[in-house]
């Protein structure tokens, strides 16, 4: 079941061409579901680099000057592409991410449908004409690219993530230098044949997979106009201080609250939390990563999320389709589980269930579905992003002490409230400090065309990935002033 349907892409994309490169080193890529190596690629060297920036620029000044309906419609027809693909593209990606089959085709389908609204949603992109104060002026404003992206994306969500950013990238007139993982570059390298069909001018997309180095040097270079970045607030820190003046568009990490007040449904709670711990295996930026209840309904709550947990999550190969829950992707967030149930054990919480890697599975990436009650404010597991299929449970006494354990940490990307009193949901809607607060859903719900990112004064990162609000974020405002005469 977990063979490839196709051979993948096995070379770098440079304006509009795979090679091999220029370094002569290569990586091998290797499937957290078999433990086999599935695809040698090559290392990108700094001069493959020169090349796809130098020829982004010359695409770029061609493209930004190509009429909008024209680059709605190729970004069109790359989403009808990716639509014919959605089957091979999943597969492929599962094999080298890890997340059940059913996952992957989500994101395909998600990945096509951004190119379909971005499309319609730069065809909308419109300026104003403002009132002067002088009556011979006439002001107006107007949208431009900002020229040549570095493109950043993390492993959690290979080729959705591109699609983020290139989708509306390419719909406002900009190029883009994408820098993937090498270990789940796979997916989007098989994804560069969608764009060729779809006729993507050369040198408007290159994807060079690369490992940290490789995106400092890409952050750095002077051909790069603005940078995206999805992934760790850490590398996100990094990612700011060379950026410099250059534009960045940062998603990074979120710590997920999810607040049950003592009205809420504790089914519907119990349902959502577990469902938002152990969707892609808990690697997700808005997992449920905390649970904080409501003393009078703690062991309601408790009692209700084990069942469901019980019942539902099915641990294995993630191509069987009653399976929803695969491995971990890689060495480095298992450790982190590791080291995080480590200190809950020391600390005395209550392992409820899961509490290390299972056993019986082709690699130690597969991770048993953890719960742990008890959880103290300041562990790693409440002040830390697990990342993992886990669920920490922590409680408070009413109201305003749920909502001060939810806003006592450094990250404020999503969280969730379970109430079923209005007036309680818009309280924690202004109070809470995320960017977005879903009320009585999962924390891991979300949207193509909703604007996703952090809060201001957090350490998540700063504009709006989803719907028109991306557009916005990847082009400059310009104003005219036209003097009319004495």
């Amino acid at each position: 079941m977990t063979t490839m349907p196709t051979p993948p892409r096995t070379q770098l994309f440079v304006a509009g061409q795979f090679t091999e490169g220029t370094s002569g080193r290569t990586a091998d890529v290797v499937s957290p579901v078999t433990g086999a190596r599935i695809a040698t690629l090559p290392v990108p060297s700094v001069a493959d680099l020169d090349v796809a920036i130098a020829r982004a620029h010359d695409a770029q000044a061609q493209w930004r000057r190509v009429g909008v309906w024209q680059r709605a419609e190729i970004c069109h027809r790359i989403g009808a592409a990716l639509e014919k693909r959605i089957d091979e593209l999943a597969r492929l990606q599962t094999l080298e991410q890890g997340k059940p089959l059913a996952e992957s085709v989500a994101d395909i389908t998600e990945a096509a449908k951004l190119f379909h609204l971005h499309a319609e949603d730069a065809v909308r992109l419109n300026g104003e004409t403002l009132r002067s104060n002088d009556p011979r002026k006439r002001l107006f404003t107007f949208h431009e690219p900002m020229g040549v992206w570095a493109i950043i994306t993390p492993w959690n969500f290979p080729l959705l993530m591109f699609a983020e950013f290139v989708a509306p990238g390419l719909a406002t007139g900009n190029a883009h230098i994408v820098k993937p993982p090498t270990h789940t570059s796979l997916t989007v390298l098989a994804a560069m044949d969608c764009l060729i069909e779809a006729g993507v001018p050369d040198g408007l997309v290159s994807v060079l997979p690369g490992e940290g180095d490789f995106g400092a040097t890409l952050v750095a270079h002077e051909g790069i106009d603005a940078i995206g970045f999805i992934g760790s607030s850490a590398t996100g820190a990094q990612i700011q201080k060379t950026a410099g003046f250059k534009p960045t568009l940062m998603e990074c990490s979120g710590n997920g609250p999810v607040v049950v007040l003592e009205d809420a449904n504790i089914e519907r709670a119990a349902r959502a939390a577990v469902d938002g711990a152990f969707f892609c295996a808990g690697q997700v930026c808005c997992a449920t990563e905390r649970v904080i209840v409501h003393r009078s309904i703690h062991d309601a709550f408790v009692t209700a999320a084990l069942r469901y947990a019980d019942d539902t999550v099915r641990i294995g190969d993630p191509f069987d389709a009653t399976v929803n829950l695969g491995p971990l992707n890689n060495e480095g967030v298992a450790a982190k589980m590791d080291r995080h149930l480590a200190e809950a054990r020391q600390r005395g919480f209550d392992i409820l269930r899961g509490g290390s890697r299972a056993e019986g599975h082709p690699t130690p990436l597969y991770y048993s579905f953890t719960v742990v009650d008890g959880v103290a404010e300041d562990s790693l597991l409440s002040r830390e992003e697990s990342f993992g299929p886990v669920l920490p449970i922590l409680t408070g006494s009413d109201d305003d002490d749920l909502l001060r354990i939810a806003n006592d940490d450094a990250l404020g990307l999503q969280s969730a409230v379970f109430t079923e009193n209005i007036t309680k949901a818009y309280r924690f809607i202004e109070e809470l400090h995320t960017g977005q607060v879903i009320v009585n859903d999962s924390n891991g719900w979300w949207d193509i065309n909703m604007p996703f990112g952090g809060a201001g004064g957090k350490a998540t990162g700063w504009g709006r990935i989803g719907g028109s609000y991306t557009l916005h974020d990847m082009t400059n405002v310009r104003t005219g002033v036209i003097h009319l005469g004495e």
